[in-house]
């Protein structure tokens, strides 16, 4: 596949990785840090998987489907996660998330 056919799903996992980031962050200064653990560790996972992404299809990797599969379920339960909390930045990271592993699913399938 070339790059081009990527270019949807790419973009939806840097803006995915991108608001997972930020949702990290901000995660780190909430007054009831205990409560956000699950929250935190899912955003790494999932930053760290959408940038695994974008660079198995950067570079047209042959397993860049299964890779985006994963991608996919992974932001998928970082949506979950984030969805739970009713922080501006958890919700915003949540839609990242579910727009990413529908992104993900469809160039996979």
């Amino acid at each position: 596949m070339n790059h081009q056919a990527y270019e949807q799903c790419i973009q939806a996992c840097l803006e995915c990785m991108e608001a997972c980031n930020v949702c990290y962050d901000a995660c780190l200064s909430e007054e009831d840090l205990k409560m956000m653990v699950n929250c935190i560790r899912m955003d790494r996972e999932c930053a760290d998987i959408c940038a695994f992404a974008v660079k198995s299809m950067q570079s047209n990797s042959p397993f860049a489907t299964q890779i985006c599969q994963l991608c996919a379920e992974i932001c998928e339960a970082c949506g979950n996660e984030c969805k739970k909390h009713d922080h501006e930045h958890c919700q915003k990271c949540a839609e990242s998330c579910f727009k990413c592993a529908e992104a993900c699913r469809k160039m996979a399938s």
